[in-house]
């Protein structure tokens, strides 16, 4: 029970960074229109922010975090370190995943015709700043 309710507080300390972390959205995928949607969730498929309109946020959280978990059993297993990222290429574009901190998570899709080079660089970017924002939050429910 008491595990429940932390969970609970963490997450409602988490969604203060929301509003912070849909700006970071939407400068992402200003920054790479070729982006066609982008979320950030808790690493157990909480959303915590979106900005896209081609796909349901809730489904997409909860793949996220599946996929999430045997990206991290995968790197572990291979001797690879602690997760980075995850890049999934299908015949209509491409979704990837990056980590955001220890809590967090930044997904995005994009057109096929996008510079994968140029989703990286950004989205690293991105997913820095949201995991920094998403601890902050952390910390502060922490605080004395």
């Amino acid at each position: 029970m008491r595990r429940a309710l932390r969970q609970r507080a963490e997450r409602r300390q988490m969604m203060a960074a929301e509003p912070e972390v849909l700006e970071e959205l939407r400068r992402l995928r200003a920054r790479v229109p070729q982006l066609t949607g982008a979320l950030a969730a808790s690493i157990d498929g909480l959303v915590l922010a979106q900005d896209t309109s081609t796909v349901e946020a809730e489904p997409m959280a909860a793949l996220t975090a599946a996929a999430l978990g045997v990206a991290l059993r995968l790197t572990d297993q291979t001797g690879h370190g602690e997760f980075r990222e995850l890049v999934v290429r299908g015949d209509h574009g491409y979704v990837a995943t990056y980590a955001a901190g220890a809590s967090a998570v930044l997904t995005v899709l994009a057109e096929p015709r996008t510079n994968v080079g140029r989703i990286h660089l950004e989205a690293r970017r991105s997913s820095a700043r949201i995991g920094d924002l998403v601890e902050s939050a952390l910390e502060r429910r922490d605080a004395p």
